[in-house]
């Protein structure tokens, strides 16, 4: 397989109006743990290795303050950030020492669009939990709203070293591994987040940790579905303070084999969602949600 500078997607910090009651929802209800408090910052983990899959802190409103990957060598993080500058980011910091508790060495920029990216290298990880069936995993993708999507697409293609894997319509997938996708850029009208996806184990974790949901009272939101790029089963919720969420699993594994396909494949019947038919449309509360999410300082 071809070499990727950029090697996962580690981590999203995420804004709240209300952090007490965030980091409960995240930790008693969706299925992660609390690793630790600093700075106002509260990082909580998943069952896998990463220090931590989401950062939550202080907002006036829902935000999304950065994006989190891992590089493969601590000298892509100074490759990465030419390339992103001569691709019109900005260079916020480093690559210098993380002061952050998940540690090694970071590197942030900001995206023309708007959005913080930071790169780490050498950050601390954590034993592996026990399995735990309905518990996601890690993160599986972010995806990004975007008022020009092939634009956006392009950034992280020739900044970052991402490949295009598939073009819906609507949709860029980009990846930077064997997953299909990391980041799926979707065209809005404006740019921000649209939501966050966690990996679960399995199908039967799909349900499950859904269930758990509806019976907390949050009502699933999208789905239960399996998406067309990408392959994966797909649960949507969105969190107390209106942030979409998704549990998700068996995203399709590619190689350099696979063949890019675009919008003219990637089409349903009249009235169909999703592969199996099954999930109803989305509803307009979802789709208002998946929009009123901006960059921080945007």
């Amino acid at each position: 397989m071809a070499r990727f500078p950029v090697v996962a997607l580690r981590s999203v910090d995420l804004g709240t109006p209300d952090l007490d009651r965030s980091v409960r929802f995240y930790c008693d209800v969706w299925g992660l743990s609390l690793v630790t408090r600093a700075a106002g910052v509260a990082y909580l983990r998943a069952t896998g290795s990463d220090h931590h899959v989401l950062a939550l802190y202080q907002s006036e409103l829902p935000e999304l303050g950065a994006v989190t990957f891992r590089v493969a060598s601590v000298g892509d993080l100074a490759s990465v950030a030419a390339g992103a500058v001569a691709e019109g980011a900005e260079l916020i910091r480093g690559p210098t020492p993380n002061d952050a508790p998940d540690g090694g060495v970071m590197m942030a920029i900001r995206a023309p669009e708007g959005g913080i990216l930071r790169f780490v290298h050498g950050d601390i990880t954590q034993v592996p939990e026990p399995p735990q069936g309905d518990r996601p995993e890690r993160l599986a993708h972010v995806n990004l709203n975007s008022t020009n999507v092939d634009r956006s697409a392009t950034f992280y293609e020739r900044a970052l070293g991402f490949r295009l894997t598939d073009r819906s319509k609507t949709m860029a997938f980009v990846r930077c591994n064997s997953d299909h996708h990391a980041v799926v850029i979707a065209d809005a009208r404006v740019n921000g987040l649209n939501h966050v996806a966690f990996l679960m184990p399995s199908l039967e974790a799909v349900m499950r940790g859904s269930g758990r949901m509806i019976d907390n009272g949050f009502p699933i939101a999208w789905g239960v579905g399996r998406h067309g790029p990408g392959d994966n089963v797909f649960s949507y919720f969105i969190d107390p303070v209106g942030t979409v969420i998704e549990y998700t699993a068996e995203v399709l594994q590619v190689d350099d084999s696979y063949v890019v396909r675009g919008p003219d494949h990637w089409v349903w019947p009249p009235g169909r969602t999703d592969q199996w038919g099954i999930a109803p449309p989305k509803a307009d509360h979802v789709k208002a949600s998946q929009l009123s999410v901006r960059y921080a300082g945007t």
